[in-house]
């Protein structure tokens, strides 16, 4: 099965359920870049509920996702990096996967999609899961499962092929199970068992 996504900022777990499931997965670099998505920002469990951490992005002459660069306004890195100490320091995986997740958050990068490949590409790594990925050559018609859409923080599209099955979370007992936060939420709380809620 062929798979369609955008690129995502620490994606939700539905997304990589899309990545671990599919025998293909084409991810999409020449669509026009859309504010309040998974492309710039991720969602994760703090103790006042839900946070997005957004990624903040040049205007630019081109439109195209490929285009688009990050911005260096408001010290951003390190703010995020602060909110997922806060938000993770007592999490039972955060010690052992700090090392990994923080070189994110101290190199720059100059095109969003480059720091979301690499993002995903150690994502990948950490929750040992293998998909075949590439990018699209030229903007995507037509694919067997279409997920560019679908998978929003804003306007979820109903997909019967996501169960949000619960797992531990830290603030849990406060909150319930938050479904389909950032992968980090589930790398963090459930560590090598991640794959198994793929």
């Amino acid at each position: 099965m062929q798979v369609l996504l955008s690129t995502t900022y620490f994606g939700p777990v539905q997304w990589y359920q899309k990545l671990h499931r599919a025998d293909d997965v084409l991810i999409e670099q020449w669509e026009s870049f859309q504010k309040q998505t998974y492309r710039n920002r991720c969602l994760i469990a703090t103790t006042n509920g839900v946070q997005a951490l957004t990624v903040p992005v040049e205007r630019s002459n081109s439109p195209l996702i490929k285009d688009i660069r990050i911005s260096d306004h408001g010290n951003w890195r390190h703010l995020h990096w602060m909110a997922l100490q806060s938000a993770y320091g007592e999490s039972p995986f955060f010690e052992y996967y700090q090392d990994d997740i923080h070189p994110f958050f101290e190199k720059r990068w100059d095109y969003l999609q480059d720091f979301n490949e690499a993002i995903c590409s150690k994502m990948c790594e950490l929750i040992d899961i293998r998909p075949h990925v590439s990018m699209t050559e030229s903007y995507a018609h037509v694919a067997v499962c279409d997920y560019r859409d679908m998978i929003n923080p804003k306007h979820p599209v109903p997909d019967p092929d996501f169960v949000a099955k619960p797992y531990y979370q830290v603030y849990a007992a406060k909150h319930g199970f938050l479904p389909n936060l950032s992968v980090l939420d589930l790398l963090f709380n459930m560590g090598p068992e991640s794959i198994f809620y793929l």
